[in-house]
């Protein structure tokens, strides 16, 4: 079993408070409604939506895979942090689990950075190439960006 790390960071013109309320407190209503090809919903299984709920996201028609179970590790408003794992579906073929940290900060623009660290934890010898670790930054970057869309065509959600 082997473990690989990946950092990432975004950048936005809105500022923290509002993209987390919208990207994590409110994800499970607005990513289906605004990318609904990638997520088709998001069901909490088990919990109140804070450390140790389970939800279960079933993808929408654009992905190659059916569900994943997400477990939150940590939610913290305040200071607009982030961390859950992957730890169920068709999304863990070869890898164990996958665990992100995600914290949003203040650009001195006034909008945020958006800071990830993702571990992938494989299974036996399995190592995770490059190439699926850039595709799957490239789904949460187009997650990320339609957000921001989303609340720039919408100024008065999420204050």
């Amino acid at each position: 079993m082997g473990v690989f790390t990946h950092e990432s960071q975004e950048t936005s013109v809105i500022p923290p408070a509002r993209l987390f309320k919208a990207f994590v407190l409110d994800s499970d209503n607005l990513i289906p409604k605004v990318l609904p090809q990638a997520i088709k919903s998001t069901e909490i299984i088990e919990g109140d939506g804070g450390p140790g709920t389970i939800k279960k996201i079933t993808f929408g028609e654009a992905s190659k895979y059916k569900y994943s179970k997400h477990r939150i590790d940590a939610l913290d408003p305040e200071n607009c942090t982030y961390s859950f794992s992957v730890i169920e579906g068709d999304v863990l073929t070869d890898i164990e689990n996958v665990s992100t940290e995600t914290k949003f900060v203040a650009s001195p623009d006034g909008g945020t950075i958006m800071k990830s660290t993702t571990k992938y934890q494989t299974k036996g010898d399995f190592q995770l190439k490059e190439e699926q670790v850039q595709a799957a930054i490239e789904k949460a970057t187009g997650l990320f960006k339609a957000v921001e869309a989303y609340l720039l065509a919408n100024p008065d959600l999420y204050k």
